[in-house]
This record gives structure tokens, C-alpha cells and sequence, in this order.
């Protein structure tokens, strides 16, 4: 029971720490909709279930002893996160308010950009593989640790959906998209601030 509500205090925290899927979030959200907003919140969980896999058929233990691979990893992240923040930042399209044309993303680029945000995120790596190494022994059971897994991933889903739902809202949305030159500035700036604090931040 004590590694069980462990995983659940770590995780909870850990999903509401401000970060790139929270930025991905609202960018899509506000940008392109309700159903951007749900799809990007669906692929950042999907992107948990990524270092789940490889953490529990015991990859994270050789990422966390070799600092190349990790570093190699931590910087595809952060690449992929500057590349988003400068073409968010540098956006120059004025997107409607209605957007019953269906432009903007399809849902398989909302999933997608979700999936990766995540997928490729050294602080969710970390996370994920920090805490099985605190709670999970040769004696915990595999279902068990699937179950950790699963709920990470739920976890992750639930916070990010409730910010999509928000931030999609008519109201605040319409108010956020007569602003969105500068929304997109703050949220490119935040997301190329995050890809180079992690490029930046020491391996071991």
C-alpha cells in the first residue's frame, strides 16, 4: 500500500508541474480547438506509455548508468521542443475564431504533436524512471507494475484534458485569440526556453 499511494503522490505532482505538454496543451487548445486540445492531451499520455515500456523490459536502467545515451536522448527532446516554440513564436497566420472549415491541425497531427511532446520529453523519462526505481523490487508483480504504468498514463490524460477543456473554452479562447500574436510569442518563448534549459542541463 505505501509504494502504491508513493507512485500516486509522485505522479499527481509530477503531472501538475508546468512543463512542455502543459505548453503543447494550451497552444493547441486555444489555437485549434476543443478537439486539438483532447486528441494533444490523448498523445502526451500515449508518450507516458513510451517510457513505461522501455523502463519496465529494463532500458531506463541502462539510460540512467550511460550518460551518452542519455544525453543523446536528452537533446532529440529538446530539439523537438525548440523546433515547435519557434514555429509557434514566429506564426505569423491569424487564425478565426470559428473553425467550422476545419483548418489548423488534422486530429492525426493534434495526436501526434501530443505523443511527441511527451515521448521525446527527458523530464518525463526522468520521472517515469526515477519512480519505478524507487517503488518496483524483483518481487513486485508484473501486473502491478503495468498497473503503475496505466496509471501514470490516466493520470496524465485526466489533468491535461481538464486544461483543454478549459482553455478551449468559447469565451477565454475567443479573448486568448484577439491576442494570439502575443500568446504565440509567450508560449514559442516558453517552449524554446524549455528545449534550452534542457539541452543545457548537466547529464549526471
Amino acid at each position: 500500500m505505501t509504494q502504491v499511494i508513493a507512485v500516486a503522490v509522485i505522479t499527481v505532482l509530477a503531472v501538475i508541474s508546468p512543463g512542455a505538454d502543459f505548453a503543447m496543451t494550451v497552444r493547441n487548445s486555444y489555437l485549434y480547438g476543443r478537439t486539438a486540445g483532447l486528441l494533444a492531451a490523448v498523445g502526451i499520455s500515449l508518450g507516458v506509455l513510451v517510457h513505461v515500456a522501455y523502463t519496465m523490459l529494463g532500458v531506463g536502467l541502462l539510460v540512467t548508468r550511460s550518460p551518452a545515451l542519455f544525453t543523446a536522448m536528452k537533446l532529440v527532446g529538446a530539439m523537438y521542443l525548440v523546433y515547435v516554440g519557434i514555429r509557434t513564436f514566429t506564426a505569423r497566420t491569424r487564425l478565426d475564431i470559428d473553425l467550422s472549415d476545419r483548418t489548423g491541425l488534422t486530429p492525426w497531427q493534434s495526436l501526434r504533436t501530443g505523443f511527441l511532446t511527451n515521448a521525446l520529453n527527458p523530464k518525463t523519462m526522468l520521472f517515469v524512471v526515477s519512480t519505478y526505481a524507487q517503488v518496483v523490487t524483483a518481487g513486485t508483480p508484473v501486473a502491478r507494475q503495468i498497473g503503475y504504468g496505466l496509471f501514470m498514463s490516466v493520470a496524465h490524460l485526466a489533468w491535461f484534458s481538464l486544461a483543454a477543456l478549459f482553455f478551449s473554452n468559447e469565451t477565454l479562447r475567443a479573448r486568448m485569440l484577439r491576442r494570439q500574436a502575443v500568446l504565440n510569442r509567450v508560449i514559442g518563448s516558453v517552449l524554446v526556453g524549455l528545449g534550452v534549459a534542457l539541452a543545457l542541463t548537466p547529464s549526471a
